[in-house]
């Protein structure tokens, strides 16, 4: 350990990890230590590497997350498991803070058990508020999932779909959106109504292609087992032995709202999803989404969880973006 302090200049301190399999540990640095060098960049320490130890060069906080984030990536490689820069930049979010408390709990990756077969892939949540999302689509018939984009609010809850639609626990899958014009009109755009409103179900579409083979996703929805359509076309309906998801809520009006959430029906279960920032209906028209917060909280069987900056799976700088007009709002 170095000393505190050399003529009155404060000297950077090392902490030692070891761990038990060299292979596993390749793994976990990446290919030319690619990990490492993300790691040092984003936690402010040095990491030098001696067969199966770590020296770990910085200052107390820092060093201790970058152990968390070492020890548990060490964990997630142990289990066969890939480490995607996404799972890196997640965890180094989420590590402790400077305080000593930690966000995330110890078992982040994997370990917990939160993970959503598909027939694709195996979905596996990278952050607390993930896994505690995915945690209430399960558990719960009605869902909330609020919070900015790219936390995964309707990809997750698109997987869980699936999954629980392949297991037979629900006979179809309903994906809705709001078909809100922003900026351009939906009379003006080429072709029928199901040519005009496909651009807005887009994200949709791409969310179960990531989790259901291409001629099987097409198969089910030419049978009606799977439908992707306008929030207006739920109208009238009941929906049974469903699973169905509310995307872009913010969208809704109040009346739209009330109107699709009294459309669950029996063995159904209902994900609703927002961005409170990101509304764009007319001004003075109430949002939906913002009504069934207010009103529903503390209602049995509904759940909601709640996505900040840190819980961004998509680029670095998207999480940086949205702190960035969540700070100047705020001022």
């Amino acid at each position: 350990m170095a000393e505190d302090a050399v003529g009155g200049v404060p000297q950077l301190q090392e902490s030692f990890l070891e761990f038990p399999d060299n292979r596993v540990l390749v793994e976990v640095c990446g290919e030319h230590d690619k990990n490492l060098a993300v790691i040092e960049r984003d936690l402010s320490v040095q990491i030098v590497r001696r067969g199966n130890q770590m020296i770990i060069v910085g200052d107390e906080d820092d060093r201790a997350k970058a152990e968390i984030v070492l020890q548990e990536l060490y964990a997630r490689a142990e289990q066969g498991k890939p480490i995607e820069k996404g799972d890196l930049n997640a965890k180094i979010r989420m590590s402790p803070d400077t305080d000593g408390q930690t966000s995330t709990q110890k078992e982040m990756f994997g370990k917990s058990g939160v993970e959503i077969r598909t027939r694709k892939k195996t979905i596996e949540p990278r952050t607390d508020a993930q896994k505690a999302y995915v945690k209430s689509l399960f558990e719960n018939d009605l869902g909330f999932g609020i919070g900015p984009a790219g936390t995964g609010k309707t990809y997750l809850a698109v997987a869980v779909g699936v999954n629980l639609f392949i297991n037979g626990v629900v006979d179809k899958i309903i994906l809705s959106r709001p078909a809100v014009e922003a900026g351009e009109k939906l009379g003006y755009l080429p072709g029928d109504m199901k040519d005009k409103v496909d651009p807005y179900m887009q994200p949709l579409y791409d969310a179960l292609g990531d989790f259901l083979p291409a001629k099987q996703a097409a198969k089910l929805i030419e049978e009606k087992r799977i439908e992707i359509a306008p929030l207006a076309f739920m109208r009238g309906r009941t929906l049974s032995n469903a699973f169905v998801v509310l995307d872009e809520a913010q969208n809704a009006t109040t009346m739209q709202m009330k109107m699709f959430l009294t459309r669950l029906g029996e063995g159904s279960r209902m994900v609703i999803t927002g961005d409170r920032t990101q509304v764009d209906l007319p001004r003075g028209v109430q949002s939906g989404l913002a009504d069934a917060e207010r009103l529903l909280k503390g209602i049995d069987r509904i759940s909601f969880n709640y996505f900040t900056a840190k819980d961004v799976v998509r680029h670095p700088l998207v999480a940086a973006i949205i702190q960035a007009y969540d700070a100047d709002a705020e001022s």
